[in-house]
């Protein structure tokens, strides 16, 4: 147990540390918007969402209705939904006492650890993806607080690039993980739309850069297969 809870902080710590500008610029971004620091740090408590944070926070300062910052904040934390299915059938066999803390701080970066095949199969495996998951939600909060009090004393830190953090943390949980071509036409086709409908101005560049790059790979894994069925019917002819 004690193996599976410090191999589970170690293997995060690399994220974890990823995430300080990332944290800081959330933290500060808040306070700098009119936000209390009891306000802040409950965000990142309850919430625990940097970039549904991050936007909702923009939101928020410049008064957006309700119903647009829900839909918002909902199109962009839907990917976690897809996590949620993607392991499904790892843990449903589990109690109801492990699936919902798992649930909880099932993150980008907890979910890079879930491609093992027997991922949360045994209970040294699931107290690793708690130990996993969980110091990285104590690290988040702590880079936030960091940024409540950087942003009090500070001038405004926006103009620092730490945005750039966001981009490079999701850049080092997606590259590992390109071990196919249909992975990697996805990751390209999503990457390119995403670039093209963000200078075009669409509001909904996000989603449609996800759906265009889904689409596209489903589109290459169905070609290497057909190439491979007519293949191996040639060969046994």
């Amino acid at each position: 147990m004690k193996k599976a809870l410090l191999k589970g902080f170690l293997d995060m710590l690399p994220l974890n540390l990823a995430v300080i500008p990332w944290g800081v610029l959330c933290g500060s971004l808040a306070i700098q918007n009119g936000f209390t620091a009891v306000e802040t740090q409950l965000m990142s408590l309850l919430v625990f969402a940097g970039s549904a944070q991050l936007v909702a926070i923009e939101l928020i300062s410049q008064h957006t209705p309700l119903m647009t910052i829900l839909f918002t904040t909902f199109i962009i934390s839907s990917r976690h939904f897809l996590y949620g299915l993607s392991i499904r059938h790892k843990v449903i066999a589990q109690p109801l006492h492990w699936r919902l803390p798992i649930s909880f701080v099932l993150t980008d970066e907890l979910f890079a650890f879930s491609h093992h095949p027997k991922a949360y199969q045994t209970k040294t495996r699931l107290i690793y993806a708690l130990s996993a998951g969980f110091s990285f939600y104590i690290c988040w909060n702590l880079w936030t607080f960091l940024g409540i009090v950087a942003g009090s004393l500070l001038p405004d830190l926006t103009n620092m690039g730490l945005d750039f953090a966001i981009a490079t943390t999701f850049i080092a949980l997606v590259i590992p993980g390109i071990k196919s071509w249909p992975i990697f036409v996805t990751v390209c086709s999503a990457g390119a739309a995403a670039t093209w409908f963000k200078a075009l101005g669409f509001e909904l560049w996000l989603v449609g850069a996800a759906l265009l790059g889904m689409s596209a790979g489903y589109g290459c894994e169905r070609l290497i297969k057909k190439y491979k069925a007519v293949s191996c019917s040639q060969l046994s002819s």
